[in-house]
C-alpha cells in the first residue's frame, strides 16, 4: 500500500488534508502533508520533506504537489530520485478529485493510484452550465426573505 505525501505552497497542503479528514476520515490518517512557507530554505523544505517521506513510504509513496516547476514540485523530484527511498512517484496539480481518488484506490499498485489520480484531477474539470441548480424554476410567489435554499 503507497503512501501519500503533499508538497505544496502553504496552506493548501494543509488545507487538502481538512477537505480530506472530512471526506474521508479513515483514509486521510495515511496522509502527510508539508506546507511550504515563502520563506522557507530549501534545505529546510527538503529535510522536512524527506522526514515526512520516509514516515509513509510503505514501500512505496506517492507525492502530490501543487504546482510544476515551483519549490514544492521540484524537492518532490529530487526526492523521488533517491535511491534510498525506493519506488516515489510524483504527480503535480492537486486538486480535491486527484487527492479523493489517491486515498481511495491506496490499496491498490502505485502505478494504479497515480492513474486513478490523474484520471480525478482530469475528470474533475469542466465547466458548468449557469442553469438553476438541479434544474429548478422558481415558483411564482415564494419568497424567502432569509435568501434560503429550497429543495422542490
Amino acid at each position: 500500500m503507497p503512501g501519500l505525501l503533499i508538497i505544496a505552497h502553504a496552506p493548501l497542503a494543509s488545507s487538502l488534508k481538512t477537505v480530506a479528514s472530512h471526506a474521508f476520515p479513515d483514509c486521510a490518517m495515511s496522509l502527510e502533508v508539508l506546507d511550504v512557507a515563502p520563506d522557507m530554505p530549501v534545505e529546510d523544505i527538503e529535510a522536512l520533506a524527506a522526514e515526512l517521506l520516509a514516515k509513509v513510504r510503505n514501500p512505496q509513496a506517492l507525492i502530490l504537489t501543487d504546482v510544476f516547476g515551483a519549490t514544492p514540485c521540484n524537492v518532490a523530484q529530487r526526492l523521488a530520485g533517491l535511491a534510498e527511498f525506493g519506488q516515489v512517484k510524483v504527480v503535480t496539480g492537486i486538486n480535491v478529485p486527484m487527492l479523493w481518488r489517491a486515498l481511495c484506490y491506496l490499496h491498490e499498485p502505485l502505478d494504479d493510484v497515480v492513474a486513478r489520480a490523474v484520471a480525478g484531477a482530469t475528470q474533475g474539470v469542466m465547466q458548468v452550465s449557469i442553469s438553476r441548480p438541479q434544474n429548478q424554476a422558481t415558483q411564482p410567489g415564494t419568497h424567502d426573505s432569509n435568501q434560503r435554499h429550497h429543495q422542490q
